[in-house]
């Protein structure tokens, strides 16, 4: 029995009841049920067929569900889940050019963000620490002047993530956690997501379930409801 003394139990961040998405070649995924609480890091496991990448969208606001309901942070509409989230790792989303240097990557970041007025000079240290330090963390920072082709696939992804992330959103989506390929640095990009779940709420897709001792504190896994590439974004792997 509950203790009526004691506090209720906050609303989750993400409730996701009987969520479906359907393409023109059938379903997506779903039924889908989800409960995700504010914080941490939670992963959505699924391989080819899930329609992993899909939802993840449908949770950001990018895609718009066939059926069920979703609320995210009390919004219901996708245009008010978007102004309350941000997606990284999605392939031909937000892919970035190999050919950019992460000073130029950063000054367009900044410069997107600002209001139209401010004159937006180019960036130097202050800002690779503004953007990049919370993502990084005690990893070194790129130089400003290496090409994002120089960079490794873990430092690609963290750059990703934290030029998508400069706002600081409630809600962070990160798609395919395998797009870093080995499995050490793999790990390292699973702590940093689980730090970044102080301040916000951190949502991954991965196609294979973590290892035991992962940080993340919710895992769940989706039924291989569609046949591959059902429907998908193109460019995903779902």
């Amino acid at each position: 029995m509950d203790d009526p003394y004691s506090p209720p139990a906050p609303p989750p961040a993400v409730l996701a009841e009987g969520l479906t998405r359907h393409g023109a070649l059938g379903p997506v995924f779903g039924p889908v049920d989800l409960r995700i609480p504010f914080g941490g890091l939670a992963v959505i496991q699924g391989f080819a067929g899930s329609g992993r990448t899909s939802l993840l969208l449908t949770l950001g606001g990018r895609m718009k569900p066939s059926g069920g309901r979703l609320t995210v942070l009390g919004r219901t509409r996708p245009a008010a889940i978007r102004a309350v989230s941000a997606i990284a790792g999605f392939a031909g989303i937000d892919t970035i050019s190999e050919s950019v240097t992460v000073r130029d990557l950063i000054t367009e970041q900044i410069r997107w963000d600002a209001t139209w007025y401010r004159l937006i000079r180019r960036a130097g240290r202050r800002e690779l620490e503004q953007v990049c330090a919370p993502v990084f963390g005690d990893r070194p920072l790129p130089r400003l002047t290496d090409y994002v082709s120089d960079l490794d696939e873990l430092d690609a992804m963290l750059l990703r993530i934290a030029v998508a992330d400069t706002q600081v959103p409630p809600v962070l989506l990160i798609d395919d956690l395998e797009q870093v390929r080995d499995e050490t640095e793999r790990a390292v990009l699973v702590d940093r997501l689980a730090a970044l779940g102080a301040r916000q709420t951190v949502i991954a897709s991965a196609v294979n379930p973590l290892p035991p001792g992962s940080p993340a504190h919710e895992f769940h896994p989706l039924a291989d409801t569609a046949a591959a590439g059902n429907g998908s974004i193109p460019g995903s792997e779902e």
